[in-house]
């Protein structure tokens, strides 16, 4: 068992002249501060990747950075799942005795870092480099194959994605740190410019600036602890063209493994957090994991299934979709948005229940998936 006992959050969109360690600096700040901790109470460090500061060594560059000097340090590559798996491994090194507090960030100034045309061929990379990338596949087109596909096998729709859409952009308009605020309808979703059939650009998410930091400690300390009950991973092929399946990728499996170990289940849960970088990847994750039936996670968003005073609250903070998408911390933004509402923090976004926590990424083109479990203490 370990406890997340602070977060720390930035908003996301543009940060002008502000890079990678300069956004972990800002979030670290934060998460520290709402763990009532100083620097020297961190004994271990981890973090993801940055795309605009390829380092060899993120973890202990940002180390020195900023004054720390962790028994441990690793920095983790696992695309838009790394921040859960560093939460995961943050929870193993805890529950091993490795270390007392891990400070978990990520950041990354992605949106004014690079170029557009060279953010897409970064991303793109994760291509099989001789029978995918050579074709000029980009990752929405990676995307787009995959909902064809699945609204050819379970009736789906291109407004049954623009729902899920509308309902994050519904859920940022409550948060000022989102990037996107401006309300949305499913006709705006779908008159909006083509991405790659059958997405168009509102079904995907936005590249950001941003940053995201958590403490994970071994005892229940601070005045806003949160039980991380479980976690689990399950990795599919890397590749879209060597998948067995193009609706089936493992999500359900991974989550199903966090709630046994957890000793939990999906009846149980209260509260959703879904990795959501496109309205395909939110429908796919929902339906096969099991919070809402195969063909119906569009229809349960618009009778507000996934609202903050729905069944299953979801992405209370806008998700990737409003909130924004910054690399390795666009997920992790998830993660925070739970701490605080699990803590009943949250505001005017805040859930009826939230006392048992499901929460889910993915990375590649849903090759990666890593699962959490909280409970509130």
């Amino acid at each position: 068992m370990s406890w997340l006992v602070g977060t720390g959050l930035t908003r996301y969109g543009r940060h002008e002249g502000r890079g990678t360690l300069d956004l972990m600096t800002e979030a670290t700040d934060l998460a520290l501060a709402d763990a009532g901790l100083a620097r020297g109470d961190i004994d271990a460090l981890v973090c993801g990747y940055s795309t605009t500061l390829p380092h060899l060594m993120l973890a202990t560059v940002f180390a020195e950075h900023y004054g720390l000097h962790p028994r441990y340090a690793h920095a983790v590559q696992l695309g838009g799942a790394t921040g859960f798996a560093l939460v995961m491994l943050a929870h193993a090194l805890v529950e091993s005795g490795q270390a007392k507090r891990v400070l978990v960030v990520g950041g990354e100034n992605r949106m004014t870092g690079q170029s557009r045309d060279s953010a897409m061929q970064v991303l793109a990379q994760v291509g099989h480099p001789v029978y995918e990338v050579p074709l000029g596949a980009t990752i929405p087109a990676y995307y787009g194959l995959v909902a064809s596909r699945y609204m050819h096998e379970f009736g789906s729709t291109e407004a049954d994605f623009a729902a899920l859409a509308v309902t994050m952009r519904r859920h940022a308009m409550q948060h000022e740190g989102a990037q996107f605020r401006t309300p949305i309808t499913v006709d705006d979703v779908l008159a909006s410019r083509p991405i790659a059939s059958p997405l168009k650009i509102l079904d995907c998410c936005p590249v950001s600036d941003g940053g995201c930091a958590f403490v994970v400690a071994a005892a229940a300390e601070g005045p806003h602890p949160v039980r991380i009950a479980a976690a689990a991973q399950r990795h599919n092929a890397q590749h879209v063209s060597a998948a067995a399946s193009l609706t089936d990728f493992g999500a359900g499996e991974c989550a199903a493994h966090a709630l046994a170990a957890a000793r939990r289940t999906l009846a149980e849960v209260e509260a959703a957090a879904i990795y959501d970088s496109f309205t395909i990847t939110l429908t796919m994750l929902l339906e096969e994991i099991g919070l809402a039936p195969r063909g119906r996670a569009g229809a349960l968003a618009q009778e507000g299934r996934f609202d903050a005073d729905g069944a299953m609250p979801l992405n209370l903070h806008g998700g990737l979709l409003s909130y924004g998408h910054c690399g390795v911390a666009g997920a992790m933004a998830h993660l925070a948005e739970m701490h605080l509402q699990m803590t009943g923090r949250a505001g005017v976004r805040q859930a009826r229940r939230a006392g048992v926590a499901l929460l889910h990424g993915d990375g590649g083109v849903l090759s990666s998936h890593v699962s959490l479990v909280l409970e509130a203490a």
